[in-house]
């Protein structure tokens, strides 16, 4: 069969585009694997970014190891000046959740007439769940 030479070469060019051509249905399954594991990957990132944030609790006790409930805690941040409070519970622990890892702290307790010293937490402690016992056992200075 012999075409005209203007179809003939229309007829390869086609082909030509045909082979060239590669159908969307090869595609698909690459873009959904694609798009689930961008997917996972930002969600890793996002746990990382929680699992990063820090923990300080403990206990506060009075001179004679006795817990003691309603003391006041304070925690500082170093930084930012920004203080939080927490007021312990029947069994004399606090807990303060959230925190940056990036930052510096001082925590100290408050009860009655008796205060604790105050303990530094530092950004450079890697551990991200802190225990940090307060000793009630100076008096509070007098304001």
């Amino acid at each position: 069969m012999t075409f005209p030479r203007a179809l003939s070469s229309a007829v390869s060019l086609g082909t030509r585009r045909a082979r060239n051509h590669i159908p969307a249905r090869r595609f698909a399954p690459l873009l959904l694997v694609l798009f689930f594991a961008l997917t996972a990957a930002a969600q890793d990132k996002d746990k990382k970014g929680e699992l990063q944030l820090r923990t300080v609790h403990g206990a506060v006790i009075d001179k004679d190891e006795n817990p003691a409930p309603s003391a006041v805690v304070y925690l500082k941040n170093v930084k930012s000046q920004a203080v939080k409070t927490y007021i312990a519970d029947d069994t004399g622990h606090y807990r303060f959740s959230g925190l940056d890892p990036n930052a510096d702290y001082e925590v100290h307790a408050e009860h009655g007439e008796l205060m604790s010293p105050t303990r530094t937490v530092s950004s450079f402690d890697s551990r991200r769940d802190l225990d940090v016992p307060l000793k009630l056992t100076k008096k509070k200075p007098a304001r």
